[in-house]
């Protein structure tokens, strides 16, 4: 793949972390949400829907759409058959990171201890989920797994919503976050999406 994880992170502020249960409102969402300038669409696999919408998604010119909530070479494969260009995991193993460094696909694993960050650097990883991250000590513990190792950098992830994110973004190490407010479960109000979707690229100006 060409693009690079941190051209995938540096796309756009939010990442709209999806949760799908019929595939067929995949590709009106995904319109919404481009439209409203989020492009980095994260499908996670936690729903039976989720491979057929990232095919759904996929036909939109436009959108860059992964995987997310994958947690195993298994999963990983069924991802990238469905068109995965970047693939997100709430944890960090080896078993994963050798198989995604191996597909050539952009990774971003969960990482909320140094040891989880040292664990990544160790397979050749600088680029991590930091999740769930309200529950792992939010901006202050970020900040303190920040200094020693600077060459990082992150995505937090839980718990992140329209009023926290900015001040989320304001950290350097901080490229993007994620975010599931920006599709309220069950929503199909997609020109409110898309205002939602506007308002989250604004984050990055303020």
């Amino acid at each position: 793949m060409s693009r690079t994880v941190e051209e995938v992170m540096l796309t756009a502020p939010v990442i709209p972390v999806l949760v799908i249960e019929d595939a067929a409102r995949a590709y009106p969402l995904a319109e919404a949400l481009v439209a409203g300038g989020l492009r980095v669409l994260e499908v996670t696999l936690r729903t039976p829907a989720a491979l057929d919408a990232i095919r759904e998604m996929k036909r939109l010119p436009g959108a860059i759409v992964g995987a997310g909530t994958v947690t195993s070479p298994q999963e990983l494969d069924a991802a990238m058959e469905a068109g995965s260009e970047f693939i997100v995991s709430p944890g960090l193993t080896e078993r994963l990171a050798t198989a995604v460094t191996s597909a050539g696909v952009p990774f971003l694993p969960g990482v909320a201890t140094a040891g989880d960050i040292m664990r990544g650097l160790d397979l050749g990883l600088t680029h991590f989920k930091f999740f769930p991250a309200i529950a792992a000590g939010g901006i202050p513990a970020l900040k303190a797994l920040a200094g020693p190792f600077g060459q990082c950098r992150f995505c937090p992830t839980g718990g992140i919503t329209q009023e926290n994110a900015a001040e989320w973004l304001a950290l350097e190490q901080v490229l993007c976050v994620g975010g599931s407010w920006i599709v309220p479960k069950g929503s199909q109000d997609y020109e409110a999406i898309s205002k939602t979707a506007r308002n989250a690229c604004a984050l990055r100006q303020v």
